[in-house]
């Protein structure tokens, strides 16, 4: 039944089934492998290839083409470049749930809006300020949405053990990095955002609305809390970005 409102992506539907369903996009097939890792690092990605460390596995056809690759040592875990904004990413996740995938680590970057979240440190993503449209067609409207509990203090308990430094926190997600304005980001931060991103309230959603596992790892990137924007070279940190995927290899596993 779709709730009524002025506003039409207020519109709840909690009819659980669309005219498409994953199963459809997918033919019915299933993969071997339940486990993924979403990244945004082609460059740690292009050397994972180079050093053999993952194999081709599947190619995703259509008008925005993708392969998807194995861990060689690790042959349950797949690993696919992400592409950005909830509509791709978390649209393409739910595709990846259809063809069985249960158990998902995301790693990426994002703006701090605070400037002493250094450049590489790691937000153990606890929840999201939804300022998207995606998630409003898999859950219904509320200001926060978060990830399951027990799964997030799985992973938090291994990067303790390992003795990897990182905050927990909540992140923002919008739609329009060209509209994060002085005020909104005074606002967010205010709300308990640590960093904003493109993606994560939607993957959130689809998670829950699936229900199987879901963590993320963002890091510290460039700067938006200062008068000016800081680039801080976020994306030249070739060496953290590297060993996030092999962290989120061994995160994803303990799902």
């Amino acid at each position: 039944m779709m709730q009524k409102n002025e506003f039409p992506i207020l519109e709840f539907d909690t009819n659980p089934v669309a005219k498409i369903n994953p199963e459809q996009l997918c033919g019915g097939e299933k993969w071997p492998e339940n486990k993924l890792i979403i990244t945004f690092f082609p460059e740690a990605l292009q050397k994972l290839k180079e050093e053999k460390v993952i194999e081709f596995a599947y190619h995703i056809g259509g008008e925005n083409p993708f392969d998807i690759y194995r861990f060689v040592q690790s042959p349950d875990v797949l690993i696919v470049l992400g592409q950005v904004g909830c509509p791709a990413c978390a649209g393409n996740l739910d595709a990846f749930n259809g063809f069985g995938i249960n158990k998902v680590m995301f790693c990426g970057g994002g703006g701090v809006l605070d400037r002493n979240i250094q450049v590489g440190q790691l937000l153990l993503v606890d929840g999201a300020i939804r300022d998207e449209g995606f998630s409003y067609h898999y859950i219904e409207p509320s200001r926060f949405i978060y990830t399951k509990k027990e799964t997030t203090d799985k992973l938090a308990s291994y990067m303790d053990a390992h003795k990897v430094p990182y905050m927990r926190g909540l992140v923002w997600t919008t739609d329009a990095m060209l509209r994060e304005t002085a005020d909104r980001i005074e606002k967010r931060k205010a709300e308990g955002a640590k960093i904003v991103e493109m993606e994560q309230s939607g993957c959130i959603a689809v998670a829950q609305f699936r229900g199987f596992d879901y963590g993320a790892i963002i890091y510290g990137g460039d700067d938006v809390s200062s008068t000016e924007w800081d680039n801080r070279g976020w994306m030249n940190r070739h060496g953290i970005r590297y060993n996030l995927i092999m962290l989120c290899l061994e995160l994803v596993k303990e799902m």
